[in-house]
């Protein structure tokens, strides 16, 4: 691996590697067990700030709904990355992705990917908000949920034209509902901290 510990045990990238954008997924999977949570940008790290508590109990929350309410076509993650190309990777809060996947792998292809879930934190607001909406678009995954949290609220969008279109939202007190890529009725409390 191409990094240097800034301070013993301590993992950092390689400054370098990172200047030059020469980053890959192959470095992303060989990085030590203690090393952050990350996504890649055209060959530069970015480290994934960790999720809060609250921000957790809806990823969780979410997952174990779908869980339950999804058929055999379909299957949950958390904390598993989309691998976009050798040198851009994402890492989604919560995806649901199309049978059959393997329960070996971190990361998935765009192609797997039927929902990708952005939970907005104060630290990521920007790429979740402006950015990732964009780049999913861009590599064709067919929906898109980003839920804020103060107040909870989920936005869920359709891939229309190559860009997401707005189909459903719902606050905490409502339910959301929607069609494709199954019949969804979730109400939002069921996924309140």
């Amino acid at each position: 691996m191409t990094a240097e510990p800034t301070t013993p045990g301590m993992w950092s990238p390689d400054p370098i590697m990172q200047r030059t954008g020469r980053y890959t997924i192959e470095h992303v999977l060989a990085l030590p067990d203690d090393a952050p949570r990350v996504e890649l940008r055209d060959g530069v790290i970015i480290v994934v700030p960790s999720p809060t508590g609250g921000h957790q109990d809806i990823g969780n929350l979410l997952w174990m709904w779908f869980r339950q309410n999804t058929s055999e076509w379909f299957r949950p993650f958390t904390a598993v990355g989309v691998a976009i190309g050798l040198g851009d990777t994402f890492e989604p809060d919560v995806v649901l992705l199309k049978e059959p996947v393997s329960d070996k792998s971190h990361y998935f292809l765009a192609d797997q990917v039927v929902i990708a879930v952005e939970i907005v934190s104060k630290s990521t607001k920007r790429r979740d908000r402006l950015e990732k909406p964009v780049e999913y678009a861009a590599v064709g995954i067919p929906h898109f949920w980003r839920i804020e949290q103060d107040p909870l609220h989920v936005f869920a969008y359709d891939l229309v034209d190559g860009a997401y279109q707005l189909v459903a939202d719902a606050g905490v007190e409502d339910e959301l509902v929607l069609s494709v890529p199954f019949e969804i009725r979730l109400p939002v409390r069921d996924i309140a901290p």
